[in-house]
């Protein structure tokens, strides 16, 4: 028999009441709501509060688990009592719940005692004292007699109280009813309430290793954040860091935490014992401190910074040498961290993973989040397994739980994408894959990249239409409303939602941006950290964005140049009236309203890289929280908006024939990114053989002239490989 309660595992130190009580939930289907383990925690004039369980019923009200592990109760009557005044203080905060100063849900308490048999020798008269054989005979008293349609609803929001998680950092004052300020307004009002999905994903607690997947939007960085403070929260002893890839992602987790914090328990977090920090890190103090160089200093082996791991490791492979080196020759690790929690996972080389791992105490609570298309590597990340090794037996150190549909989870997916609309995400999806591109010649493949494991198309919300999703078969995929809620869309038509726009050249490009962002500003009711400016290619992004930034300071309007003219760890000044521009790197993990992608053009083609440009403006794309304009100028450009065009006649699905295991092989070593080295010498290999040719062209050397041994092998590679 199944169970009807949702149920969200904290933690609470109660391991063996806790699991009887979810054991009793999980084989009765009588019940239904949802059952919080270690939650919620109430801020209290005592300091913080942490609630046993709690079970929101649609026909009983709340039910507040007093829960005894042993077989003393101690003064479990003064614990229910403590339970339910502070609970129904916080409550009472919610106007929606309350008429005439009267709470509008009963709260029931009762202590729940497992292990006890002889409970009625303690008993006290109105306080219920059950063990599991007389616990269902206890719920039956307990009623919700005036419950309306969608009270149980109100009450779960309430107790889940996460409701300024995503709203904008600063009051949003908006005049016109229908300009873009206000539509992004009602948007961020619309999504400030974690749903219950992402609720449980930050309560749910396990011991060892736990990973969170998710599309660009779905959550996870909020998810992470919200479940550090969670945990701070629920253990203030614990040592904990959080880390990630992007630097500027440091000041929203500190937001992020902060808002948590405060709002569940009314204390500004312990940073001494919560850490935010960088995943390479320096000698220079906390601020520059990261998870390697301490796990170097910890175990007194060699640091390297990234221009040493460069000379020793080479270009491409610094930090996974540097981690590498550092786990190579320690034999004791030293225990530091009670939890570790990672973003952006998929930027890291496995190497830093296993470091973590190493890094934390016997229970290896380390959490790590990724999104399977941030990098489009057409390769799925690791499973667990390979990541952290094998143990002296041959077994895997780690493998995720997934049998137990009652337990807390160890994989958690996150398929509802809350950032980009649906035309949006799946725009950047088509171009991200090539998924319209026009392939080079006839029998060649479109396509750039694709996932190595079909599935995941449909683990990130995508639904089969036609077809079917193997090997050789033709598909045809579309997002549902469940994945991609309708109001992301509604706001605005799709021609407004996503534009892409051809220019002759650069200064008219130029020219366009300015004045649209000046429009923005001045009539669309948009805040200057409403818009960011992308030029997908870091390397040229300070000399790309000049002309713009030039002419906004023409006409008075500020701009910055992201970790450049500001610290590296900021991305949106506070309280600074000033314009984002970035390269893609660090727009990653950051948001805005109207993102501006320029010089598109650099994205359709690579000789050597397709997949990472492609993947830089797939990663652009989905910055957005409401409107892209995708710019750029020549032929490339024009390609790009024709795959745009495609996609646009198909109702944005996606339709191709997924490639053979075969194809995929070839894929990745066409499309593939070459190191600096490998670069390097393919440019050389390149000028020699054209050297060669215009002397053979020339006359100044014959055919003849040629060991025929080389002739043969470069025939045989040419025809082989061509």
């Amino acid at each position: 028999m199944s169970s009807s309660v949702s149920i969200s595992w904290g933690t609470n130190g109660k391991p063996v009441s806790s699991q009887a009580l979810v054991k009793f939930f999980s084989g009765n289907s009588d019940y239904l709501g949802h059952l919080f383990i270690g939650y919620p925690i109430i801020g209290t004039s005592e300091g913080r509060y942490s609630i046993d369980a709690l079970w929101i019923s649609p026909d009983k009200g709340l039910v507040i688990f007093d829960l005894v592990e042993g077989t003393n109760p101690g003064g479990y009557s003064q614990r229910q009592d403590d339970a339910a005044n502070k609970l129904e203080a916080k409550l009472k905060t919610h106007s929606e719940l309350v008429r005439r100063r009267k709470l509008l849900v009963p709260i029931h308490t009762l202590s729940f005692a497992p292990g006890m048999n002889d409970g009625e020798k303690y008993a006290v008269e109105g306080y219920p004292l059950k063990s599991p054989g007389t616990l269902e005979e206890a719920l039956k008293d307990f009623q919700w007699p005036d419950r309306t349609e969608d009270s149980c609803e109100a009450v779960l929001s309430a107790i889940q109280n996460i409701s300024t998680i995503r709203k904008s950092k600063t009051k949003r004052i908006v005049m016109k009813e229908d300009s873009r300020g206000a539509k992004l307004k009602r948007l961020e009002d619309s999504i400030a309430t974690l749903d219950n999905l992402q609720g449980k994903a930050v309560i749910e607690t396990v011991d060892g290793v736990q990973r969170i997947r998710g599309l660009a939007g779905s959550g996870k960085t909020i998810v992470l954040a919200l479940k550090a403070a969670y945990l701070h929260a629920q253990h203030p002893n614990w040592r904990i860091a959080v880390t990630f890839n992007t630097r500027s992602l440091k000041g929203q987790f500190r937001r992020l935490i902060t808002n948590f914090s405060i709002e569940q328990t009314g204390e500004e977090p312990d940073w001494d014992n919560l850490r935010i920090l960088s995943a390479w890190g320096a000698p220079g103090g906390s601020e520059r401190d990261g998870i390697y160089h301490e796990f170097c200093r910890a175990h007194d082996v060699e640091y390297f910074d990234f221009r040493t791991a460069r000379n020793t490791f080479g270009s491409g492979n610094e930090f996974s040498g540097a981690c590498e080196r550092a786990l190579g020759p320690v034999r004791e690790k030293k225990p530091f961290y009670d939890a570790i929690l990672v973003d952006e996972a998929q930027d890291f080389p496995t190497g830093f993973l296993r470091l973590c791992y190493e890094f934390l105490n016997d229970r290896k609570r380390l959490v790590y989040a990724y999104d399977e298309l941030q990098n489009l590597s057409g390769v799925s990340m690791l499973p667990p397994e390979e990541i952290f090794g094998k143990n002296l037996d041959d077994s895997p150190r780690v493998q995720l739980d997934t049998s137990s549909p009652s337990g807390p989870r160890h994989d958690i997916i996150l398929e509802k994408c809350y950032r980009n609309s649906l035309p949006v995400l799946v725009t950047a999806h088509a171009l991200g894959f090539g998924i319209y591109r026009h392939p080079p010649k006839p029998d060649a493949l479109g396509l750039v990249q694709m996932f190595d494991h079909p599935h995941l198309w449909e683990e990130i919300g995508y639904r089969r239409k036609s077809g079917e999703l193997k090997d050789g078969s033709d598909v045809v995929l579309y997002r549902t409303e469940e994945s991609s809620p309708k109001f992301l869309e509604e706001h605005s038509s799709k021609d407004d939602l996503i534009q892409f726009i051809f220019f002759e050249n650069e200064e008219t490009q130029a020219e366009w941006v300015a004045e649209a962002i000046r429009t923005n500003l001045e009539a669309d009711e948009l805040r200057h950290d409403d818009i960011v400016v992308i030029n997908p290619d870091p390397l040229t992004t300070r000399e790309r964005v000049g002309p713009i930034r030039r002419r906004l300071l023409d006409v008075g309007i500020n701009s910055h140049l992201a970790g450049v003219d500001t610290d590296p760890d900021i991305f949106f000044p506070s309280g600074g009236a000033s314009v984002t521009f970035t390269g893609i790197y660090r727009a990653k993990g950051n948001e805005a309203g109207m993102i501006y992608i320029i010089n598109a053009q650099d994205c359709h083609s690579g000789t050597w890289n397709l997949a990472r440009v492609r993947n830089q403006l797939f990663t652009a794309i989905t910055r957005s929280k409401a409107w892209v304009r995708v710019l750029g100028v020549g032929d490339n450009m024009l390609q790009i908006i024709k795959e745009y065009e495609t996609l646009k006649e198909k109702n944005f699905e996606l339709s191709f024939k997924y490639p053979t295991e075969e194809q995929r092989k070839q894929l990745k070593i066409i499309h593939r990114d070459l190191t600096s080295e490998e670069r390097k010498r393919l440019e050389t290999g390149e000028k020699v053989l054209g050297d060669l040719l215009a002397d053979l062209e020339s006359g100044r050397i014959h055919p003849e002239d040629l060991d025929e041994g080389l002739k043969e092998k470069l025939r045989n590679l040419l025809l082989k490989k061509g």
